[in-house]
């Protein structure tokens, strides 16, 4: 999946990456689809805070990173991994062309674009007043630097991806053999141009625009500019806002950029700080915090009717989904390999599916903010998502089916199946703290496959945390067989990036040729005709329900606590949003 830039966010326990333009992008969501609308009415979330107030001059405000861990401190668009660092970076950093509402690229953003006749050049001009925080312009070879960095043989990051692997001489520059990307051209100053190996209409949705300073990171070698103090203590960006000050893990704080090429933001400073979950509707209600993002779902009904706050909220671009370890990333190959043979099985993984009742799961853990996912491209995704794929509906009936044909039966007598040779079968399920609701939850999802004849035991026989959680994942702890994660999709429908071969947060490792043919088909310039892309995409979502390499569970809502002195902020401010357009109408919070 092609994205601009990566935030993770945790959501009443659940872990979800979502991909975000940054705050300042352009554009609005469309996202209806399989339950949105009923759920909507249902709950009556307004996407706008309600303030009919003069927005006051040189304004303040306190923003509520919500999380239970730290950030870890990687403030770069390149490098992001992380929940924390993302909506660190959110204020101070941003693409250089904007999206509109379908998510295509637009001439209305920091530099405009043309495309070549063949659609295999795309020809970036940065507008002339678009300038770093230190002064120094943002130039063309600030972007061929992200792609330099980005397409390094040593680069960690997850933004190595189809699209930018498709830039003429990228295989060659990746692998070492060439010093310089050739489909890389600086025309002048401002104004460069990137070729592809074929026509895709991923680029019209899926280009990476977001550029690197050279001049501040351009002596730093690769794996060492995600701890540089450039990065984590000084980072710079173009955006509205500057940064002032870091204290590690704990807050930021930002300094209106009385340049920015939109205009002079409305608010003079932003103080970012982390807030944690269990707390935060403590701090909407005290005032110590004007905006809560993302509000825990599992607090909503307590948060509801609030005097001093507002909680706003969106049908969200992201999902969970239960996703089965089959393999690792080969770090050497740079590909991943499908070779654990535990849960190879799809039969024994369907029946995992059906013995969750996520209606169930919907309405006593997220009080009607969530509903059942059926297909891994989202309703988000209007003209995409298939919705004539049931998911994964509970059916315990079934799951047991799907089991004795494969062979997991109770030999001994003693509850839980056994693997097809007789042999003990124990399937390690990992999880992640964060809420008053994960534990609850994770007790859920273990008596449900229980109760199938599963024996499923927490990874450690405990809760994990973000970071460990995350590092555990990435690293294919050979104790973590089955995990709940989640992702979110940004503005490309493209999901290559998260279930492509050579993707390192391919978390499950599946592989198949079918896969690789799919994902690149809907790449390809047949694709630029948007029916038979829509047919690849149905093919493809068809594919992963019948592989079940990774089930979806839940699409959701996501949720803002927003005190009621902010004016002009919105739901798609997190996703497209205008930051320099937020304001206050009175100097303390209510």
């Amino acid at each position: 999946m092609i994205r601009k830039s990566a935030l993770w966010i945790v959501v009443s326990g659940i872990l979800f990456s979502i991909i975000l333009a940054g705050c300042n992008g352009e554009g609005e969501s469309d996202s209806e689809g399989s339950g949105a609308e009923g759920q909507t009415e249902e709950i009556n979330l307004n996407e706008e805070v309600q303030n009919d107030g003069e927005i006051i001059e040189d304004g303040s405000l306190t923003y509520g990173l919500v999380s239970d861990s730290p950030f870890e401190g990687i403030l770069n668009s390149a490098f992001l991994a992380a929940a924390p660092d993302g909506q660190v970076v959110q204020f101070f950093d941003e693409a250089l062309l904007a999206v509109n509402k379908d998510f295509e690229i637009t001439n209305d953003g920091a530099a405009t674009f043309e495309m070549s006749d063949d659609n295999k050049t795309i020809t970036i001009q940065i507008k002339d007043n678009v300038n770093w925080h230190d002064g120094e312009p943002v130039k063309a070879e600030d972007l061929q630097f992200a792609y330099e960095v980005i397409g390094s043989p040593d680069y960690v990051g997850s933004h190595y991806g189809s699209l930018i692997q498709m830039v003429e001489g990228m295989d060659a520059y990746n692998s070492g053999e060439a010093d310089e990307i050739s489909g890389i051209e600086i025309i002048d100053e401002k104004t460069l141009s990137i070729t592809y190996t074929e026509a895709s209409p991923a680029i019209l949705n899926g280009i990476w625009s977001t550029p690197l300073p050279k001049h501040y990171l351009g002596d730093i070698s690769v794996p060492d500019i995600p701890s540089s103090k450039e990065v984590r203590e000084n980072p710079i960006g173009f955006g509205p806002f500057k940064v002032d000050r870091i204290v590690a893990g704990e807050s930021a704080q930002y300094s209106r950029n009385d340049d920015y090429w939109k205009g002079k933001p409305k608010l003079a400073s932003i103080t970012l700080k982390i807030v944690n979950p269990n707390t935060v509707l403590q701090s909407l209600e005290n005032g110590e915090v004007d905006i809560a993002e993302t509000f825990p779902t599992d607090q909503y009904p307590n948060a509801a009717d609030g005097e001093n706050y507002q909680i706003i909220g969106g049908i969200n671009n992201s999902y969970t989904y239960l996703s089965f370890k089959l393999g690792h990333y080969d770090t050497e190959k740079k590909e991943n390999v499908m070779d654990r043979p535990k849960l190879q099985n799809k039969d024994l993984r369907k029946a995992m599916g059906y013995a969750l009742d996520m209606e169930q799961i919907a309405e006593n853990f997220y009080h009607g903010l969530s509903f059942p996912a059926t297909t891994l491209i989202v309703p988000f995704f209007e003209g995409y998502h298939d919705e004539t794929i049931e998911g994964f509906p509970y059916n315990v009936e079934k799951a047991e089916e799907l089991l004795d044909e494969a062979g997991y039966v109770d030999v001994d007598g003693d509850g839980y199946r056994e693997d097809p040779d007789g042999e003990e079968f124990i399937i390690n399920f990992l999880a992640r703290s964060g809420s008053d609701t994960s534990e609850p939850m994770a007790k859920y999802f273990i008596q449900s496959w229980n109760d199938i004849g599963l024996n499923v035991e927490l990874v450690d026989g405990r809760l994990h945390e973000f970071n460990s959680f995350n590092k555990m994942v990435d690293d294919d702890e050979q104790k973590v067989d089955v995990f709940i994660s989640g992702w979110g999709v940004g503005t490309d429908v493209d999901p290559s990036g998260i279930y492509g071969r050579k993707m390192p947060y391919n978390n499950s490792r599946f592989v198949s040729e079918e896969n690789d043919e799919l994902l690149e088909a809907a790449l390809s310039e047949e694709a630029f005709d948007t029916k038979r892309r829509k047919e690849i995409y149905n093919e493809w979502q068809a594919y992963m329900y019948e592989e079940s390499p990774v089930i979806p569970i839940l699409y959701s809502y996501k949720l803002l606590g927003v005190n009621n002195r902010v004016k002009d902020y919105s739901f798609d401010t997190t996703i497209f949003g205008t930051c320099e357009e937020v304001g206050v109408t009175e100097e303390t919070a209510e």
